[in-house]
């Protein structure tokens, strides 16, 4: 039997959340049907459950469907917990949650364990910060600093080279006192960024801002550019992705990593006019792989770059959690793993 959840459905079970078209889709996969519970709890999935035959499956509805469910309501726990034996968290996504279907069904079912994808994404991510393969060296990319900023410090600690792209690379030129124009800069992490660039050195952490900028006149896909210095930003212009040049440098830094870390893309992507800088970095990291390196992609917009670049299968691990994964990185217990066994 296997349970989910889908969305955030607001007051109870709504239509466009139900699982129900997801068992279809996992009876295509598995080519055999998948029964569909109307529920998740009560008598009519107990006795579902208990008449499964042997390699039969079942897929529960939406966990989410119940507010107790992100609430770890013990009542609610023990209910969904009492029609099985055993639990196998396979969902490295929610890993980071300590909700029922997570954390709560481990106390009333032993043995609870990981699934292959979970036990794949720790070797590969919680390995590659304790006991990596040096050197070692991340790419941390995205609009803003406020929400990279504890990966980003942990990574400091753990890094050969930190390498810094998107929108948050303006908020760091600012911190050193360079024109941004109108380019994304939160203000309020201006400290943020110094003490991260102290902390660099303190550690002697190469941590790479890219020297060239590809600037436009307007967040718009058909708007006007220019490629131009970091240093040399033009009023009335917002960088919106790396130039030729540091596409280069970021090159050349990489080229004897033997484990890198990528989580959030160089420019907005989303754009053709902006996209190379990101590309490239998915070409680049492809190449690595092929030559021995181990590369890891976690994060949700990093992860939609590679797999629009058609280069996914040609990367060592693609992480299935974004917030899981940054959790993870910043040397957090994830509540859904700590609560699994050794297995």
């Amino acid at each position: 039997t296997m349970c989910s959840h889908l969305g955030r459905p607001k007051d109870g079970p709504e239509d466009k959340f139900s699982l129900a078209p997801v068992a279809s889709r996992m009876s295509e996969c598995l080519g055999q049907d998948v029964k569909m519970a109307p529920d998740c709890i009560g008598e009519e999935v107990s006795s579902m459950v208990s008449s499964l035959g042997d390699g039969e499956c079942l897929l529960l509805e939406n966990t989410r469907f119940y507010k107790e469910e992100e609430k770890n309501e013990p009542g609610f726990v023990e209910k969904l917990a009492a029609p099985f034996d055993l639990f196998v968290n396979d969902a490295f996504g929610t890993a980071h949650r300590a909700h029922a279907s997570t954390e709560g069904v481990t106390k009333y079912l032993k043995p609870s364990v990981s699934g292959f994808l979970l036990a794949k994404e720790l070797q590969y991510l919680a390995g590659a910060i304790d006991e990596p393969v040096r050197p070692l060296c991340a790419i941390v990319g995205g609009s803003k600093v406020s929400s990279k900023i504890s990966v980003l410090e942990s990574l400091i600690n753990k890094c050969d080279k930190v390498i810094i792209g998107g929108g948050m690379v303006f908020t760091f030129l600012k911190a050193m006192d360079q024109a941004t124009g109108t380019s994304l800069v939160e203000d309020d992490y201006l400290e943020t960024a110094k003490k991260a660039m102290a902390l660099a050195e303190e550690k002697g952490v190469e941590l790479i801002l890219p020297n060239e900028i590809v600037v436009a006149d307007a967040f718009a896909a058909d708007a006007n550019t220019q490629v131009v210095s970091a240093d040399a930003i033009p009023d009335g212009w917002m960088g919106l992705d790396n130039g030729p040049e540091a596409t280069k440098m970021i090159q050349d830094a990489l080229a004897d990593a033997k484990t890198i870390l990528w989580n959030g893309p160089m420019g907005v992507f989303e754009m053709d006019a902006f996209a190379k800088g990101t590309f490239a970095i998915c070409d680049t990291l492809a190449d690595l792989t092929e030559k021995g390196a181990i590369t890891i992609v976690g994060g949700g917009d990093s992860v939609a770059a590679v797999e629009k670049a058609g280069l996914a299968e040609k990367m060592s691990h693609i992480s299935t959690g974004g917030g899981a994964s940054l959790e993870l990185l910043e040397g957090k217990v994830l509540p859904g793993v700590a609560a699994l066994e050794e297995a």
